[in-house]
């Protein structure tokens, strides 16, 4: 049950991780670009910075139950997760390249928990 809840806090640090880019980009796109003034008042990119502060406390506890080995690889998930989002947020494309890259990611994170 402790692994169990172990990847579930993986999970969500990662997840928490993938919120925070989208709201980056977000907020880049809402400056106008990369405007500092206009970055450092931005509420997405403050909300992206507290999620990140959120998901590094839970990579804190991730490494003190999982192998860094095991953790820090299985991260790659994020960019798995975060092809969705930037489909149906950013009009971005989803080519058969990128799928094969993800199917190649989510066989990589499978072995790696083997």
């Amino acid at each position: 049950m402790k692994a169990i809840i172990s990847y579930v806090y993986l999970f969500l640090n990662i997840v928490l991780l993938v919120f925070g880019q989208i709201l980056f980009k977000l907020g880049i796109q809402n400056s106008g670009g990369l405007h500092l003034a206009k970055l450092l008042s931005s509420a997405y990119i403050w909300s992206g910075l507290v999620l990140y502060g959120f998901a590094t406390v839970l990579w804190f506890i991730v490494l003190s139950r999982l192998p860094l080995s095991v953790a820090y690889p299985l991260q790659s998930l994020a960019y798995v997760l975060a092809i969705l989002p930037a489909y149906f947020l950013f009009n971005e494309t989803i080519t058969l390249t990128k799928l094969a890259g993800m199917a190649v990611i989510i066989f990589g994170a499978y072995l790696i928990v083997k």
